[in-house]
């Protein structure tokens, strides 16, 4: 297990090419804005199966 971190580590020190932190600040922003939209989605899509769901229940009472 010591091995491993020790490879671990000197695999993420040495051959990983990290960001910038300006690009990585354009790249958060990035993935804040679409999981905002795809929440915004989901939600929708949640909301009128909920009102399907609701009106067909009401129809067969």
């Amino acid at each position: 297990m010591v091995n491993y971190m020790k490879e671990s580590f000197e695999e993420l020190r040495a051959n990983v090419t990290w960001p910038s932190w300006a690009e990585g600040q354009n790249l958060m922003v990035v993935v804040a804005v679409f999981s905002i939209l795809f929440s915004l989605a989901i939600w929708g899509i949640d909301t009128v199966f909920s009102k399907v769901i609701s009106f067909y229940f009401s129809l067969i009472n």
